[in-house]
């Protein structure tokens, strides 16, 4: 196992561990598609990056804190769901990607491309999604009474606004970090399908929070292999291995009280 193959499987781990965590929240609020377009947007800084041979996670990251900026001030000003904003937000990102994408170059931008991680790269990715988790872990509380009623949040003494904003700020790095590995395109399914594996055998909130965060680990780990076995793309193989995980669960699913 060479060194780049290495950092390249404990920099997925990381990175699928801190989707998948930050995802159990976005489960909890119905809002794990959000994710999705939020990947979409990461296109034009991505293409940026292929175009003049930069870190894509650096080229991602301005335009999807920019986005989620625009979405936070927009609902705001306006009171619109934010899935409806961030469609909107999406759909002119995606645009201007692809009026300067080069096409031979969609493909890395589309499904991701972790197998050229170096060093830099692992060691940042590494530190940020560490930071994230800790984050989440701190803010957990408060977000899952939000989400369960922002009324009784704001009777606690929470800032609805303020935890909103670091919520998705959150979401906006685990995108960026997510798009060097499964691309613009998938991104949803980091933050989407472990939770729900998860839920299906969690039988309470810390169970579920950590099973998600396992649930991530052990899918980028096994598709990461299997890229190295088989020379599949990375990106869809741990997409199709979180389904699996996913669909193994499916038995399990009437554990899980409805809401």
């Amino acid at each position: 196992m060479n060194l780049t193959f290495l950092l390249c499987l404990i920099s997925g781990m990381f990175i699928g561990a801190a989707a998948a965590y930050l995802g159990s929240l976005l489960l909890g609020r119905r809002m794990t598609l959000v994710a999705g377009p939020l990947g979409h947007l990461t296109l034009p800084g991505i293409a940026l990056a292929l175009l003049y041979g930069f870190d894509v996670s650096l080229g991602a990251f301005p335009f999807v804190i920019l986005g989620i900026f625009l979405i936070w001030v927009l609902e705001l000003r306006t009171g619109l769901p934010m899935e409806a904003l961030t469609a909107f937000v999406f759909a002119t990102g995606v645009a201007v990607a692809f009026l300067f994408l080069p096409i031979e170059q969609a493909e890395a931008a589309l499904v991701g491309d972790i197998t050229n991680t170096g060093i830099d790269d692992a060691l940042v990715s590494i530190s940020i999604c560490t930071l994230v988790m800790i984050a989440v872990n701190r803010i957990y509380p408060k977000l899952v009474l939000i989400n369960i009623s922002e009324d009784l949040a704001l009777s606690e003494g929470i800032s609805v606004r303020r935890y909103n904003f670091i919520y998705l700020l959150l979401i906006a790095v685990v995108v960026a970090l997510g798009v060097r590995m499964v691309g613009g395109l998938l991104t949803a399914a980091l933050v989407a399908i472990p939770p729900a594996a998860a839920r299906n055998l969690g039988t309470n909130l810390a169970g579920y929070a950590l099973g998600a965060l396992t649930i991530g680990t052990v899918s980028s780990l096994i598709g990461i292999l299997l890229y190295q076995a088989t020379g599949y793309p990375a990106g869809p193989l741990i997409v199709v291995v979180s389904a699996t995980f996913f669909l193994f669960t499916l038995p399990f699913a009437r554990r899980i009280p409805q809401s």
